[in-house]
């Protein structure tokens, strides 16, 4: 994910909703939304790359979704696959504080977002942050910086998914705005950029909800941007819809996977 919002307890009817977009260089494999094979207790897409997630679920209760830190004057291109922390909280029995103590050094900058129903518990983990971090109820935003940074996007979206809840008649209505919410290509205005380090011009083509930057040699070809959109819809009574969107690098949106729990956990 390199953008998320989330609302925790925000809303009577839908006590937890999450908004996300996934960025990635296209050439990057990766397989969509799924029970896995191998691990059949977890539910999520997979970098065929390196074999870890951005966002996924266990059948336990247990939630999580990964961004990236923008920092290029720390990149480390040797560091190991952050991807391997959200598969890492799914299979592990441990709290945030116990899970954030083990972690392994030499990652480059993440933020992990971790939920267990089963304890009512969530929490902001970073390795740009000293401790874990609890998350109130609220609407909460994350993009490539801590979390609630004002950034443009992050503060966007957090505004639409309040609208969102505000006027939902239905959990399709209120998905349906969601994703609508993710497709924004407004880009930010140069004032309100944030600057980390990458230069204005890619500072601007990074600032959209929706990123798409193109081949200078096939303009109709992305390289990098949005790869997925997902939105997860857990109504009072327990049922839980995810739902994912995937984008092709033409520009194409495939046919929506969607995956419903009468109750979860």
């Amino acid at each position: 994910m390199c953008l998320a919002a989330f609302a925790l307890n925000a809303h009577a009817r839908f006590p937890l909703v999450i908004a996300a977009n996934r960025d990635e260089f296209f050439a990057r494999a990766a397989a969509p939304m799924a029970w896995w094979l191998d691990r059949p207790a977890i539910l999520a897409g997979r970098d065929l790359s390196a074999g870890g997630t951005w966002f996924g679920l266990s059948r336990a209760g247990r939630l999580a979704l990964l961004t990236n830190v923008r920092d290029p004057r720390r990149q480390n291109p040797a560091a190991p696959s952050r991807g391997a922390l959200v598969v890492d909280w799914l299979n592990s029995a441990d709290d945030a504080s116990g899970f954030a103590a083990g972690l392994a050094p030499g990652y480059n900058g993440f933020n992990l977002v971790t939920a267990d129903l089963a304890r009512n518990s969530w929490h902001w983990i970073s390795n740009r942050a000293p401790a874990p971090v609890e998350l109130p109820p609220g609407i909460h935003a994350l993009s490539n910086a801590a979390l609630d940074t004002p950034w443009p996007k992050t503060v966007g979206l957090k505004a639409a998914m309040l609208q969102a809840l505000d006027s939902a008649t239905s959990a399709q209505h209120l998905a349906d705005q969601l994703f609508a919410a993710l497709a924004d290509i407004t880009p930010a205005a140069d004032a309100a950029l944030p600057d980390t380090g990458v230069g204005l011009a890619r500072e601007r083509l990074l600032s959209p909800r929706f990123i798409r930057m193109t081949d200078p040699l096939e303009p109709g070809v992305a390289v990098y941007g949005t790869r997925c959109a997902t939105v997860l819809i857990r109504e009072a009574g327990g049922a839980t819809r995810v739902i994912e969107r995937s984008v092709s690098a033409a520009g194409d949106w495939l046919t929506p996977i969607h995956h419903e729990m009468s109750r979860w956990p």
